[in-house]
Parts: structure tokens; sequence; C-alpha cells
């Protein structure tokens, strides 16, 4: 279980705020996220941020294709 959270427990443990969005499919069309980070009680920025990606690219409204 300690792998499931290896990229996400250093920014609790900064005390900053995160968030993942979908950003594409690797080669076997595995999902990939990009990791936002906004400082501590930002998370007003990290969700603006977030939500302008999402309004940028079409990747939260794709599916992979097996």
């Amino acid at each position: 279980m300690y792998m499931c959270d290896v990229m996400t427990t250093p920014i609790n443990l900064a005390g900053v705020c995160g968030m993942s969005v979908p950003a594409g499919f690797s080669k076997p069309n595995l999902p990939i996220g990009l990791q936002i980070i906004a400082g501590q009680y930002k998370e007003g920025n990290l969700f603006r941020v977030g939500h302008a990606y999402e309004q940028a690219t079409e990747w939260h409204s794709r599916k992979p294709s097996f």
C-alpha cells in the first residue's frame, strides 16, 4: 500500500494542498495524471488552475480504449 501514496504523502507532510487531473494515456493505455500543488491554504488557486487546465484540454472526458 505504501507505493500507492508515495507521490501524495510528501505534499501532505509539507502542509500544502495538491490535486491530480487527467492528463492523457500511456502507450499501454494507462491513465496519466498531472499533479498540481498550491501553497498552504491556497485551495482556491488550486481549483482555478485545475479548472482552467480541464477547460483547455479534453483529457477529463476521454476514456481509455482497450
